[in-house]
């Protein structure tokens, strides 16, 4: 894993002394009073060279303001039905805390549909939880534990998981570009959990693949995790999927919404979706809050990864074949951010 030295990060800051108004201003949205650490993050997104990390950080902040990022948390996805589809279909949220303090946020793979809307609403979802990540979430995590904390933790339930769910790859490509490129460097440790037969036959093809740091970020656990996941978390902060014996949905738990954390109605949604709409009163003030779907410029995969993508698709195809199931692979990656 490289390593980030003090020269790199005074070089990587004097050219960031030299850039424009409109993106110092943007920048302080990225960095939310911490410029160093974004820097190491982005230092460490290219392997310690200074120029890609300075070259990809422009990229990010002109994107940042082409798609006018800074006000999407200002946009609510309304009506609140269609944000409730969004949530049944997009299976995300966030559990609670590791004893560290780092946000556990809990991603049902294997169930996730992404049927209820267009990409574009899936886009704009998905960005306004890693904007309230970074600037809501992360910071106040700060301030309660005494020390900055700008990664999380996420545990990824494959519950369910089929090779006919990658009838979404187009979704997840872009999803898992925008994260590569514009938020790089946010996820401490992935936990794989209810891993099915066919994520650990895909598991051998992909894990040689991945750049050494993202390979050692994946954590596959043994069944539903609890055991080796409650060494880091305390049992309230385990994602529901967690808290269960043996196999079943990663949608619903026995206690219904109130502990389902992809559910609109758990808290952490609800005050994700409440904070829109009242970001939205504040910068529209008396002008009724309109419905649409939020469009960003999606950016093109990193070479590299397109090149590994066709080396997965070639590997899966054989595996497809082997098992006479779905062999309609065209694209897939592992989101290193």
């Amino acid at each position: 894993m490289v390593l980030v030295t003090e020269d790199m990060i005074r070089q990587f800051q004097s050219m960031m002394e030299q850039i424009d108004e409109p993106l110092k201003r943007t920048f302080q949205n990225v960095h939310q009073g911490n410029p160093t650490e974004t820097l190491v993050r982005f230092l460490k997104a290219r392997d310690g060279n200074v120029a890609k990390a300075y070259k990809m950080l422009m990229d990010c902040l002109n994107w940042r303001i082409t798609s006018e990022i800074d006000s999407i948390l200002a946009k609510p996805i309304i009506p609140r039905d269609l944000y409730r589809g969004l949530r049944d279909s997009n299976l995300i949220g966030m559990s609670g805390y590791s004893k560290e303090g780092l946000p556990v946020i809990a991603i049902g793979v294997g169930l996730s549909t992404f049927d209820q809307a267009s990409v574009h609403y899936y886009v704009q979802s998905h960005i306004q939880l890693n904007e309230y990540r970074d600037r809501v979430i992360l910071p106040a995590a700060s301030k309660k534990y005494g020390r900055h904390i700008s990664t999380c933790i996420k545990v990824l339930d494959m519950t369910g998981l089929k090779l006919s769910a990658l009838n979404h790859i187009k979704l997840m490509t872009v999803i898992s570009t925008i994260d590569d490129l514009n938020y790089p460097e946010k996820t401490e440790t992935y936990f794989i959990v209810n891993a099915p037969y066919i994520f650990s036959a895909c598991w051998k093809v992909v894990r040689p693949l991945l750049q050494e740091r993202t390979r050692k970020k994946v954590q596959v656990l043994s069944g539903n995790g609890k055991d080796e996941l409650l060494k880091i978390m305390d049992y309230a902060s385990l994602p529901h999927f967690c808290k269960r014996e043996g196999s079943g949905s990663s949608k619903y738990s026995r206690n219904g919404t109130v502990d389902n954390c992809f559910s609109l109605d758990h808290s952490f949604h609800q005050q994700l979706y409440n904070y829109t709409i009242e970001q939205a009163r504040l910068l529209e003030r008396n002008v009724p809050i309109k419905q649409g779907s939020f469009h960003v410029d999606f950016p093109e995969p990193d070479p590299e990864d397109a090149k590994i993508a066709k080396t997965i698709e070639s590997e899966f195809q054989k595996l497809g074949n082997q098992n006479g199931v779905c062999n309609s692979f065209r694209n897939v990656r592992i989101n290193a951010d």
